[in-house]
C-alpha cells in the first residue's frame, strides 16, 4: 500500500512539474516575442520627398538645356 502511495505521489509531482515547466516555457516565449517586437513594429515608411525633389530637379535641369 505504501508503494502505491509513493508511486501516486511521484506521478502527481511529475505532472505538476510538467505543468510548471510548460507554463514557464510559455512565459519565456511571450517575453521573447515582446523583446523582438520593437525591432519590427516601428518600421517607418520610406521618405519619398527626396525622390520627388530629385525628379523635379532633373526635370528643371533638363528643361534648361
Amino acid at each position: 500500500m505504501i508503494t502505491l502511495l509513493n508511486f501516486a505521489t511521484f506521478v502527481i509531482a511529475t505532472m505538476l512539474a510538467a505543468a510548471a515547466a510548460a507554463g514557464f516555457n510559455w512565459l519565456l516565449l511571450r517575453a521573447t516575442f515582446l523583446m523582438m517586437r520593437p525591432a519590427t513594429a516601428k518600421r517607418l515608411p520610406a521618405r519619398t520627398a527626396l525622390v520627388h525633389g530629385t525628379k523635379e530637379l532633373a526635370r528643371a535641369y533638363a528643361a534648361q538645356r
